[in-house]
């Protein structure tokens, strides 16, 4: 006969004895994901007394709250994005499309560690013989890396206890099951309770460990949402795979900023840190072309100039309005503001935006240069050499300051840009930056009428 099923919301972790089309818990759609049903027993007990233990109350003030120490990767864009390195007893879930390059900086990372450190490698979907070729093609030596061929937690957990590591890296979470559980691997419970156990082995060990996580077509992490809360940091590998170039982005970091991203050049010889990222937004034109503008964007506490193109075109009875890499209701939006305000009418033409290297802007200090780039490219003509801005534009007009202005201007000063509009709370009140003349505007017809003069 048989075994009961059981529906799982792959978002929440909540269970239905039937399939729905909504998910009754946390009302995603098609969530549900059927599994057999686990029976009740002593074992669930057993497996969460150790969470059931009470721990004494104490005063928030007394609590000795030392920071924590870090241990450098030796991968410089890693250490940045992890908040400048590996935390023991800390827990990192990275995830990315297939082929991006996780196993390859973590197996680099891996390598470096081993010199000072006991490190191992825990792949389930690769033999040690694949993990080694791979390192051969890298140049690593591997004389300290430690490697195990183990899908079962319980052996995992048994290594974990005889080797006593200092780093760990799980290749992948989704691919491990628990003796405890009769569904199979990659499924909601398998992948919680393997996560869950893994964290609590990481936290009574001091042992740093990074699981590594599929991801689904939409390029969300794959399983249930509890996995991201169980973690103390979230990773995400973006990039193009026909391109040379890797982003890594913390979305979430308990021990750093969120939003700081790492920059690599996927090379023969691995993934290398890209020490000026800016150059990869930034195009090489011979002479300044209509429709450019540069931006300084700022991407968790690192500044980064990225080149916002615009093309304004004939449109006839239905223009389009499309945008990469930036907010397509926030391009409708600043079209009206540039109407209304500035009395630049682009109501008969198509509009493109473009975001120059792949990157993706979220913050609204990109509202500025887009409107620079549109008027330009409509007027045809180019902006001055040397040329950035920055600044978020309001509905009624107002340009308003962008959060830490002074390292937006001191990062363009270094990168030798010569003309900045910035909006006027950002503007220093004395000459700061050598060779950069800058001119703060409080409306965005102010900002049209230094162009136009420039």
């Amino acid at each position: 006969m048989a075994g009961k099923s059981v529906y799982t919301c792959r978002d929440c972790g909540g269970t239905s004895p039937k399939w729905l089309g909504k998910c009754p818990h946390c009302g995603a759609w098609n969530t549900l994901d059927e599994g057999p049903a686990e029976a009740a027993g002593g074992s669930a007990k057993n497996r969460f007394q150790a969470l059931a233990r009470s721990q004494p109350v104490a005063t928030l003030s007394e609590i000795d709250a030392a920071e924590v120490a870090r241990t450098p990767t030796g991968q410089e864009e890693l250490d940045r994005v992890l908040g400048g390195g590996i935390v023991p007893g800390g827990v990192v879930l990275i995830g990315g499309d297939p082929g991006i390059g996780k196993s390859t900086l973590l197996l680099q990372a891996l390598d470096a560690l081993s010199a000072q450190m006991k490190v191992l490698y825990v792949t389930g979907e690769e033999s040690g013989a694949q993990v080694a070729l791979r390192a051969r093609r890298l140049g690593l030596a591997g004389t300290g890396v430690r490697v195990q061929a183990e899908i079962q937690l319980e052996r995992i957990l048994a290594t974990l206890d005889a080797e006593r590591p200092a780093f760990c890296v799980i290749d992948s979470i989704q691919t491990l099951y628990s003796e405890q559980l009769s569904s199979a691997p990659g499924s909601v419970a398998q992948v919680r309770e393997c996560a869950a156990q893994l964290t609590r082995a990481a936290k009574t060990s001091g042992c740093a460990m990074v699981l590594v996580g599929h991801v689904t077509k939409e390029g969300a992490l794959a399983g249930p949402r509890v996995l991201e809360h169980i973690v103390d940091t979230v990773l995400y590998f973006e990039g193009d795979t026909h391109s040379s170039f890797r982003l890594v982005r913390a979305i979430k970091n308990r021990f750093g900023a969120v939003n700081e991203i790492g920059v690599f050049a996927m090379t023969e010889k691995g993934l290398k840190g890209v020490s000026n990222p800016s150059a990869i937004f930034l195009s090489t034109h011979g002479a300044p072309v209509p429709g450019s503008c540069v931006l300084v964007t700022l991407e968790g506490t690192r500044p980064l100039l990225v080149e916002v193109q615009a093309l304004v075109d004939s449109g006839g009875a239905s223009p389009r309005r499309l945008s990469v890499g930036l907010d397509r209701d926030r391009l409708a939006m600043l079209l009206a503001v540039l109407h209304r305000h500035a009395g630049v009418a682009c109501m008969d033409q198509d509009v493109f935006v473009n975001a120059v290297g792949g990157v993706r802007i979220a913050e609204p200090a990109a509202d500025l240069a887009v409107l620079l780039a549109i008027q330009s490219s409509l007027r045809g003509r180019p902006l001055p050499r040397g040329f950035i801005a920055f600044g978020e534009v309001g509905l009624a007009g107002e340009v308003r300051p962008a959060p830490r202005g002074q390292e937006r201007l001191r990062e363009a000063a270094k990168l030798g840009f010569g003309i900045a509009v910035v909006p006027k709370a950002n503007a220093p009140r004395k000459a700061l930056f050598e060779g950069l003349e800058i001119h703060a505007v409080e409306r965005i017809e102010q900002a049209m009428d230094v162009v136009r003069g420039l």
